[in-house]
């Protein structure tokens, strides 16, 4: 798996991990908006409630499949290494099953809706902590 890693990313894996968990971040932001307006806390003239929560539920799905390719990145070509990646570690973790609970709650276990505010809340601080220990950290130090 490492080779094809290493053969996708044309020998630039943490790079092209950066670039793409910098993609994640900066649509969890796009999303706090859509659903802040979704849910009538902003109320710009050009976007409705409607149109905003379609496209927080699109712009989701897209963040859990990038999520989902940067994981896979990181487990086969770095594994689980100790030292000063724990926090990362811990937080990718946590964040994946984050985002497990918020889409089962959407399109399952919608007797727990009210807590989707909650869980998206999470889900947002846990992604931003994984890029923070990783990616910030990376172009921190370029």
């Amino acid at each position: 798996m490492e080779d094809l890693i290493d053969s996708l990313t044309r020998g630039n894996p943490t790079e092209v991990k950066v670039v793409l968990a910098s993609v994640v971040t900066a649509l969890a932001v796009y999303q706090l908006v859509l659903i802040a307006v979704g849910y009538g806390k902003l109320r710009p003239p050009f976007l409705g409630a409607r149109p905003a929560s379609l496209a927080h539920r699109a712009s989701g799905d897209a963040i859990v499949a990038i999520t989902v390719v940067v994981a896979v990145m990181c487990l086969s070509y770095y594994g689980f290494e100790e030292g000063d990646k724990a926090l990362h570690m811990v937080a990718g973790t946590a964040l994946l099953v984050a985002l497990a609970l918020k889409v089962a709650v959407v399109r399952r276990l919608h007797g727990l809706s009210r807590y989707l505010p909650m869980i998206g809340i999470t889900v947002f601080a846990l992604l931003v902590l994984t890029w923070v220990s990783s990616a910030g950290q990376f172009l921190a130090d370029r």
